[in-house]
C-alpha cells in the first residue's frame, strides 16, 4: 500500500530547551520557501530535565513541556497546517530514561515485581543469580559498594513523606514496607517527647502498624497489587502531614537519617543502613562489577536508559498513546523509528504500528514510517516490513563513494601503512574491538548471556557436561564474527538470511580460534540456529528461541560500539569513509555501485530517506567532500602527510615511553583539519575549542590509550598541546603555512564535490533530508558539534536576496555566487532551486523512472549523469567528479575548457529542448553520429552543475544556443 502522505523533502530540527515550538514556528516560512515540506522532527515527548536530544523519555503520556506549552505546541501544528507541511515525528520504542523523573521507573524500583509497570521495562526478575531474584541490579556506583557506603555517599533523605535514598544526583526510593527500620528505630524517644497518649504519637504508631500490614509484594494478584498501591500512598500522606506539623517528629526522622547514614570510615555505623539496603527491591552496585550480570536490558552500555517491553501490546498502547492521538488529529504524519535493532520483535512491532497508525489514513492507504536501520555491506532491507525505508545511511554512504577514486583510494590506504609501518586488517581490527567492547563496555551484557547459555546447555542431555567457560568463550567469538548489526529470527522457522550469517559467523569462529572447543562452538551454532535433532522438549525449544531472540538484541549494540564508537576512530585510511554504517577500508570502494543502489530504490524503496548529514554521523557532509579529494591525489597527500610528519616531530612528547600522539592519531588530526578547517578568518577561535573538544573524543572513543571509563590525561595533554602547535600562527611553522596552501586546493575541489553531492541527493530517488544547518556549508563534527543552533534569520535573510535577485537576473546571481562560494550561498541556492522543482514535478521526483547516462570523449569517468523520468516530463542530473585526478582546474572559466569535445549520450526520446533549472538558460539536443548528446561544454558554460529539465520527445537536430 502507498502511504497517504509522502514527504517531497525533510528538515531535520534539534528540539530542546533552546529550540522550542515557538521558534520552530518562527522558522517555518523560510522552510517553506526553500523548498521543505515536511519537518523531521526530534522526539518531542517528555524527556530528562535539560535533555539536548530527547532520546531520554521520562513520561510518554507529555509533550515535553521544555520545547513551549501547550499553546505553542498547538501554534506550532497551525503553522505547520497553514503552510501545508507534514510533521515526521522521531519516536523511541526501545527504551526510556531510568530516571527519578519516570514515574514508572520510580514506581518499579519501588515496588519490584508488584508495580503496575514491573512488566513495562525488559527486567529479568528471575536471573541466574539467587541474590538478584526479584531485584533489579543498579551498576551505578563509582566504587565498591562498602567503599561507597564508608565514604557516605550513600545517603537517606525524606521527601514529601516518602524516604529515598541518594547517591550524588542519582535518587532510589525505598520500599514503603521496609519503611519501619526508620521509623521504628528510637520509638522510645519519640514517644517521650510526644506522651504516649497524644494524638500524633497514636497517629505515628498508625502508620507503623499500617506499614506492617502492607501485603507482602511477591505473588500479588493484580488487583491486590493495586490495593496496596492505593495503601502504600495513603500511608505516605499521612507520614507527610504528621512531618509538616510536628517539629518533634521532624527531629526525630532527621536524626534517625543522620544516625542510619553513619560516621564516615566507621564501618560499624553503617550497619542499620546496610540491611535496610538490603531489603530493597533493587542491589546498588559498582558499575564495573564483574560478578553480576545486569538484569535489565540497557540502551546500548547507558546505565540511566532501560529497555522496553514494546512487544507487550499494553505497554505499546501506553507508550504510543500520545503519537497515536496527534496521527488521528492529522498533526503527525510520519513517523521514524528510533533503534529498531533494539526490539525484540521488529517486525511484529512494525505491523502492530502499522496497523494502529494506518487505521486513521484513507482506506487503503498505509501510514509513513521509516526506521533508523544499519544495512551492513550487501545486506538490503527486509521487503516484509511494513515501512517506506530507512533514514538512509546506506544512501549516504553510496552517495559518498561516488566521490572517491577507487584506484586512488588503495593507494591511501598504502601509505598509511606505510606512515604508521605496519600493515593493518580492517576485518582483524573489527574482530578485536568487537571482543575488546565485549570485554568491557558490555561485559555484563555477555555475562549475562553466557550464564543463560549454560542453562540450556544443563538441560541438554548432549551438552550438559560441557564445560561453562568455554561455552560463554565460544558465544563471544561467534557474536564476534557477526558481520551484520543482527539477526531476525522470531519463530521457530529461521530466515535463510539468518542462516547465512549465523552460519558464517561460526566458521569465522572457527577459523579464527582452532583451539576452541569444537562442541562448545557446534552447541551455540545448534542454540542459534534453533536445530533439534529430536532430542529437545517442547519447553527447551521455546527456551532457545528467547535466548536467541534476547541475543538478538545485544549484537547491535556490540556492532555499533566496536565498529562505529571505536573502529572509525582506529583504522583511519581515508576519514570520508569512516560513516556510520560505512566500511572505512578503502579497498572496498568500487567504481560504479550508485546505479545500482538508485535503481534498486526506485524500484523497491522510492520513499526511503537521502541523508547526508543526521544527528548521528561522525563528520560534515561538506568535511567528508573535502577529504574525498584525498583518493585523487594520493601522492600529493603522501609528501604532505611525511613532510609534516618530519616537521611536526619536534612538538610530541613522550608519553609512558612512546611518542604523543602516535602516528595513527597524527594521520586522524591532519585529515580532520583537511575536512573542518574554517572559510572564514572570524571562525578560528570558536574552531580551535571545538576542534579540541572533538579530539578529547575521538581519541577516547579509539579506546587505545585513554577512555571514557579510564582517562589517560598525560595523553590527551600531549595530543592537545601538539594540536595547539600545529593550528597556532607562529614565525617559524612551517606546517601551517604550507598546510593552508593545501587546504586552498583540497577546499576549492571539495566545494565541487559538496555541490554536486547536495544535487544527487536531492534528485535520485528517495526523499532528499537535510539535516539542520546544512543548507550552508556544513563543516561541523560529530556530535555535540553537530547539535548546536543555528541561525535560521540568517539563512532566511540569504534567501529573501536570493529570491529577489533571481527573479531579476538568475545568470548573474549564479555567476556571483560560484565566485563567492566561500559563503556558502551557492548551496542554499541550489537546495531552494531544486526542492521548489520537486514541488513543481512531484510525480517525476517520487515515481520517476531513473535513467543513467554515460559521457562519451573520454571523460566518461569524470562525470556524474542520469535523468528521471515521468510521462514526457524528464529531470536531468550533471555533475562532475575526480576532477582533481584528473587535473582539470576548478576555476570555472578553466573548467570550461576541460569539457571541450565531450558529450552526454541521450535516450532517443529525450527532449529536444532542456531548461538549465539553475541558470535559466536552454540547452538544445544535438546529433552525434546520427544519435542524440548534449555538448558539455555547453551545458557547465556558467555552473559546474547542472540540473536541467525538459519536455517532449523529438530530437531533432539544432545547434545548442545559451
Amino acid at each position: 500500500m502507498t502511504p497517504s502522505r509522502i514527504p517531497l523533502a525533510c528538515y531535520r530540527l534539534q528540539f530542546n530547551g533552546d529550540f522550542t515550538f515557538r521558534r520552530a514556528s518562527a522558522a517555518l516560512d523560510y522552510f517553506s520557501r526553500l523548498g521543505i515540506t515536511d519537518i523531521y522532527a526530534s522526539p518531542l515527548l517528555r524527556s530528562r530535565s535539560g535533555s539536548k536530544h530527547g532520546y531520554d523519555v521520562t513520561d510518554p503520556l507529555r509533550i515535553d513541556s521544555e520545547l513551549g506549552n501547550e499553546g505553542q505546541f498547538e501554534a506550532f501544528q497551525s503553522a505547520l497546517h497553514k503552510k501545508g507541511m507534514g510533521l515526521l515525528l522521531d519516536i523511541v520504542p526501545n527504551h526510556m530514561a531510568a530516571s527519578p523523573e519516570n514515574p514508572w521507573w520510580m514506581d518499579v524500583l519501588e515496588n519490584g515485581p508488584a508495580s503496575a509497570y514491573a512488566a513495562y521495562f525488559d527486567i529479568d526478575w528471575h536471573p541466574p543469580s539467587l541474590t538478584l531474584d526479584n531485584k533489579i541490579l543498579l551498576p551505578v556506583l563509582g566504587s565498591f559498594y562498602g567503599q561507597a557506603l564508608n565514604k557516605r555517599e550513600l545517603q537517606l533523605v525524606f521527601r514529601r513523606g516518602a524516604f529515598f535514598v541518594e547517591y550524588y544526583d542519582m535518587s532510589f526510593p525505598l520500599a514503603p514496607k521496609t519503611y519501619r527500620r526508620i521509623l521504628k528505630h528510637r520509638e522510645h524517644v519519640l514517644e517521650k517527647k510526644l506522651g504516649a497518649d497524644s494524638t500524633s504519637f497514636q497517629e505515628y504508631l498508625g502508620i507503623v502498624a499500617a506499614l506492617a500490614a502492607l501485603p507482602e509484594r511477591d505473588s500479588l494478584t493484580m488487583d491486590a497489587a493495586g490495593e496496596r498501591r492505593l495503601q502504600a500512598a495513603g500511608i505516605k500522606e499521612r507520614l507527610r502531614q504528621l512531618y509538616d506539623t510536628n517539629r518533634e517528629v521532624q527531629r526525630f526522622v532527621r536524626d534517625n537519617l543522620r544516625i542510619f547514614n553513619g560516621r564516615r570510615n566507621h564501618a560499624g555505623s553503617f550497619r542499620s543502613l546496610d540491611r535496610l539496603l538490603s531489603e530493597q527491591n533493587y542491589v546498588l552496585a559498582y558499575w564495573q562489577n564483574v560478578n553480576e550480570g545486569i538484569n535489565y536490558r540497557r540502551f546500548f552500555n547507558i546505565t540511566d536508559l532501560v529497555g522496553v517491553r514494546v512487544e507487550d501490546p499494553v505497554v505499546f498502547e501506553a507508550i504510543h498513546a500520545v503519537i497515536l492521538h496527534l496521527i488521528e488529529r492529522k498533526v503527525v504524519t510520519g513517523l521514524r523509528i528510533d533503534h529498531i535493532d533494539g526490539l525484540r520483535d521488529p517486525l511484529g512491532y512494525l505491523r502492530r504500528l502499522q496497523e494502529r497508525a494506518g487505521s486513521s489514513q484513507e482506506r487503503g492507504n498505509s501510514f509513513y514510517v521509516i526506521v533508523e536501520k544499519i544495512l551492513s555491506g550487501d545486506e538490503k532491507l527486509s521487503r516484509e516490513w511494513p515501512v517506506e525505508g530507512t533514514t538512509g545511511y546506506e544512501y549516504l554512504n553510496a552517495v559518498n563513494r561516488l566521490f572517491i577514486h577507487p584506484r586512488g583510494a588503495r593507494e591511501i590506504e598504502e601509505i598509511y601503512f606505510r606512515f604508521l609501518r605496519r600493515d593493518l586488517s580492517y576485518e582483524d581490527v573489527l574482530y578485536q574491538k568487537k571482543k575488546l567492547i565485549m570485554a568491557t563496555l558490555l561485559s555484563a551484557e555477555m555475562r549475562y548471556l553466557g550464564r543463560q547459555l549454560s542453562v540450556l546447555a544443563q538441560g541438554d542431555r548432549y551438552a550438559r557436561d560441557l564445560s561453562r567457560m568455554e561455552l560463554a568463550q565460544a558465544l563471544v567469538e561467534t557474536t564476534a564474527g557477526l558481520a551484520v548489526y543482527r539477526t531476525y529470527i522470531r519463530s521457530m522457522e529461521v530466515p535463510a538470511e539468518a542462516k547465512r550469517e549465523i552460519g558464517s559467523a561460526v566458521e569465522a569462529a572457527r577459523s579464527r580460534n582452532p583451539r576452541l572447543d569444537a562442541p562448545c562452538l557446534d552447541f551455540v551454532r545448534n542454540v542459534l540456529l534453533l536445530k533439534d535433532s529430536g532430542h529437545l522438549f517442547a519447553e527447551q525449544r521455546e527456551a532457545r528461541l528467547a535466548f536467541v531472540m534476547r541475543w538478538q538484541q545485544f549484537t547491535g549494540p556490540i556492532v555499533a560500539k566496536g565498529l562505529e564508537d571505536t573502529v572509525l576512530y582506529v583504522y583511519c585510511p581515508l576519514l570520508s569513509l569512516n560513516e556510520v554504517g560505512g566500511n572505512p577500508s578503502p579497498s572496498a570502494v568500487v567504481a560504479s555501485d550508485f546505479n545500482q543502489i538508485a535503481t534498486e530504490r526506485e524500484q523497491h524503496w522510492p520513499y526511503s530517506l537521502n541523508c547526508t548529514s543526521t544527528h548521528d554521523t561522525k563528520r560534515g557532509e561538506d568535511v567528508r567532500a573535502r577529504i574525498n579529494v584525498l583518493s585523487e591525489i594520493p601522492r600529493e597527500w603522501q609528501n604532505h602527510l611525511n613532510r609534516w610528519a618530519r616537521w611536526n616531530k619536534k612538538g610530541k612528547r613522550i608519553v609512558d615511553s612512546q611518542e604523543v600522539p602516535d602516528r595513527n592519531e597524527e594521520n586522524f588530526l591532519y585529515q580532520t583539519l583537511l575536512g573542518a578547517w574554517p572559510l572564514q578568518q572570524e571562525e578560528m577561535p570558536h574552531f580551535r575549542a571545538r576542534l579540541e573538544a572533538y579530539v578529547i573524543k575521538a581519541i577516547r572513543e579509539a579506546m587505545v590509550h585513554t577512555r571514557w571509563t579510564r582517562p589517560n590525561t598525560a595523553h590527551e595533554q600531549a595530543v592537545i598541546a601538539f594540536l595547539r602547535a600545529l593550528v597556532e600562527p607562529a614565525r617559524g611553522n612551517l606546517f601551517l603555512n604550507d598546510f593552508l596552501k593545501f587546504h586552498r586546493k583540497i577546499a576549492a575541489y571539495g566545494m565541487l564535490n559538496g555541490l554536486a553531492q547536495v544535487l544527487v541527493k536531492m534528485t535520485s530517488p528517495g526523499v532528499p533530508d537535510i539535516y539542520q544547518g546544512c543548507d550552508l556549508w556544513d563543516f561541523r563534527l560529530v556530535d555535540p558539534d553537530n547539535r548546536g543552533p543555528v541561525d535560521f534569520r540568517h539563512r532566511a535573510a540569504l534567501l529573501d536576496e536570493i529570491e529577489k535577485r533571481s527573479k531579476q537576473d538568475p545568470l548573474r546571481l549564479v555567476r556571483e555566487l560560484i565566485q563567492n562560494w566561500h559563503d556558502g550561498r551557492i548551496k542554499l541556492y541550489l537546495i531552494w532551486r531544486i526542492l521548489n522543482l520537486r514541488r513543481k514535478y512531484p510525480r517525476v521526483f517520487l515515481d520517476g523512472q531513473f535513467l543513467p547516462m554515460k559521457a562519451t570523449c573520454g571523460r566518461e569517468a569524470n562525470l556524474i549523469a542520469y535523468g528521471r523520468r515521468s510521462g514526457n516530463t524528464w529531470v536531468m542530473t550533471v555533475v562532475p567528479r575526480w576532477l582533481a585526478r584528473s587535473k582539470a582546474s576548478p576555476d570555472l572559466t578553466r573548467l570550461h575548457k576541460f569539457w571541450l569535445g565531450s558529450h552526454i549520450a541521450l535516450p532517443p526520446n529525450a527532449p529536444q529542448s532542456w531548461l538549465n533549472v539553475l541558470t535559466g538558460e536552454t540547452v538544445e539536443t544535438t546529433r552525434l553520429r546520427r544519435a542524440p548528446t548534449l555538448s558539455l561544454p555547453d551545458v557547465f558554460k556558467n555552473l559546474p552543475v547542472v540540473v536541467l529539465s525538459g519536455v517532449g520527445r523529438s530530437t531533432r537536430t539544432t545547434r545548442a544556443r545559451a
